[in-house]
């Protein structure tokens, strides 16, 4: 009798933690539609003709240089953050060396983003002699996301069961091989997940870009020269991005037309790519996950 209660006793906490977890993850999962319907319909109910264009009031230029920017520092970020996730998990010696430098990028990753945008002014700016452009913005998006991604990593490859390693070792394989060909392909699910993450904060930053990409875009569309100061994919031209239009046009667009229209479309492009980013890396990875299963 005594078992019986017990088990019921479990059972039923087991059942109110179930409710408690679905109750938080649809909380979630509501709040995330509740706020971007919100933006959406601002986003819609503010079109007017000609806002989409790539002229001076349109915000195509904005939107383009926003993607641009993910891009450079995705290159970037991406293959530097894994090796070193890679190096902590699978070559790096337990030991105090080690713990210091997992502090450390945690305690990168934990910086504010406008002292990384300080950083980034007074190395890629100031002692660079440059002008505002849109690769120092890059590398400051790159410095905010290699600790999220060699965080993502390290985690990755530690969780995958040992026979991994041991199973392609037996078969002859050097560790190098092991990596690039049973580990890495093992874990692409969780780091897509982290350059998802580190992406969306690309396509939304705005504090980190206020001293390093500038706050004016002039592009020439049929200029492809790339030493050319108003070339699209001149990375060293300055670039606004579509949060620091948004940020401009709530802050000193009291004088543009137009301009809390413009910030609520920016808002709803902004949230619009990130989506779309976010279906198309699962999607991506769900078709290495396929490919690597052999289906």
């Amino acid at each position: 009798m005594k078992e019986k209660n017990v088990h019921a006793r479990s059972r039923g906490v087991d059942h109110f933690m179930t409710g408690v977890f679905y109750i938080v993850g649809g909380s979630a999962i509501l709040l995330l539609l509740v706020l971007a319907g919100y933006i959406i319909i601002k986003g819609i109910k503010s079109y007017y003709p000609g806002v989409m264009g790539f002229t001076d009031a349109g915000i195509g230029n904005q939107l383009f240089n926003t993607i641009y920017l993910v891009v450079l520092s995705l290159i970037v970020s991406v293959p530097l953050g894994m090796a070193a996730g890679t190096y902590l998990s699978e070559y790096a010696k337990q030991g105090k060396l080690t713990e210091i430098i997992t502090m450390s990028i945690e305690a990168l990753s934990s910086l504010p983003s406008i002292v990384i945008g300080l950083f980034g002014y007074l190395v890629f700016i100031l002692m660079t002699g440059a002008q505002s452009n849109l690769f120092a913005g890059a590398m400051v998006v790159t410095i905010l996301s290699i600790p999220q991604i060699t965080s993502t990593t390290r985690d990755a490859l530690k969780a995958l069961p040992d026979y991994y390693r041991t199973g392609s070792i037996g078969l002859g394989a050097s560790t190098f091989q092991t990596i690039w060909h049973v580990l890495i392909p093992a874990c692409i699910p969780r780091v897509v997940t982290g350059i998802i993450l580190v992406a969306g904060r690309g396509f939304g930053e705005a504090a980190a870009l206020l001293y390093t990409t500038g706050q004016s875009t002039i592009i020439d569309w049929s200029n492809w020269n790339l030493a050319s100061s108003t070339c699209p994919l001149n990375p060293m031209r300055p670039g606004e991005t579509l949060a620091l239009h948004v940020w401009m046009m709530r802050t000193e667009g009291s004088m543009v037309q137009h301009s809390t229209e413009i910030a609520n479309i920016s808002s709803m492009i902004l949230v619009i790519a990130v989506l779309i980013f976010n279906l198309a890396a699962r999607l991506i990875s769900a078709r290495i996950v396929k490919k690597n299963r052999g289906a």
